[in-house]
């Protein structure tokens, strides 16, 4: 009688020392991994049935139990920790006044101060230029906020100013400038100077310095850039996209930012310093505001 195919026989039944306990099939294929197929039962008298049943089977090995799938009673394996953690940021508040030092102290270093400023000026007067040159050569971190990139994050529904100034550019033009005071909140709240830039107008209060005030806090330092007429109608003719302005425009800004002076706020003319002379001249400025800040 042939037995099944793959299916090896059991060592032979020796009398007196019951059945063969231990014996695995899988010691003779080691190459399977769950061993042969076990052997069928036969019916009394088959050739292949055994002579004496045992009193007690051959435990066999335990079946393969499916680890539990996750869930409320099973958790799954603890996740790996993570490489980085959680770092916790200071919540911006209102900048407060820089500290005024003892009239005995030395001048304060502006290089070395954390500090908001926002420099003001007419299209054309180097603000940007003269913010990122600034920002970039200072000893302690800092940032520029430029309030014109800002307003162009908007791109479907931009509302350019140069088109009319109505209720939708005012209301971008008011968003953005939220949003830069809510930025510079949080930089300085964490060790880091801000120099925002902007067209302030003197003699329009809903774009005015009020509500750089309000979004900042104080401690903000107001600084007007003013170079002549004809440097920034030559500045501006550089310009292309919607910064660049008429010359009618450019001249009618100009003329309205000359309300700036007599208003107590410091005033930059660098008709004839290029930048890093008026970054130079800007250190000087705000050292003197930290000293005795303007009233505005």
């Amino acid at each position: 009688m042939q037995h099944p195919v793959g299916s090896p026989l059991p060592p032979p039944h020796q009398p007196g020392h019951g059945p063969a306990l231990g014996w695995s099939p899988a010691a003779h294929h080691p190459d399977s991994p769950q061993g042969p197929a076990p052997v069928p039962p036969q019916a009394p008298g088959h050739p292949m049935a055994p002579r004496h049943a045992p009193a007690h089977p051959a435990p066999g090995p335990a079946p393969h139990q499916p680890a539990p799938a996750p869930g409320p009673h099973h958790p799954g394996p603890a996740p790996a920790p993570e490489t980085t953690g959680h770092v916790s940021l200071p919540p911006g508040g209102p900048v407060a006044v820089p500290s005024v030092p003892p009239a005995t102290a030395a001048a304060p270093d502006p290089t070395t101060t954390t500090l908001a400023v926002l420099l003001i000026g007419p299209a054309g007067a180097g603000k940007t230029s003269v913010a990122k040159y600034w920002a970039d050569h200072r000893r302690v971190p800092t940032a520029h906020i430029s309030l014109d990139d800002v307003r162009e994050w908007v791109r479907s529904g931009f509302a350019d100013p140069q088109t009319g100034w109505n209720e939708h550019s005012e209301a971008q033009y008011r968003l953005a400038r939220r949003t830069c005071g809510f930025s510079a909140r949080n930089f300085l709240a964490n060790g880091i100077s801000c120099i925002l830039d902007d067209a302030v107008f003197p003699d329009r209060p809903v774009v005015g310095l009020g509500g750089w005030k309000r979004h900042v806090g104080p401690g903000l330092l107001p600084v007007v850039l003013l170079p002549g007429l004809d440097i920034v109608l030559e500045r501006n003719a550089e310009r292309s996209g919607n910064r660049r302005l008429t010359d009618e425009e450019v001249a009618r800004i100009h003329g309205r930012m000359a309300g700036w002076y007599g208003s107590g706020l410091p005033i930059i003319d660098n008709s004839q310093l290029d930048i890093p002379e008026t970054a130079h001249l800007l250190d000087e400025v705000l050292s003197r505001s930290i000293a005795s800040p303007p009233t505005w």
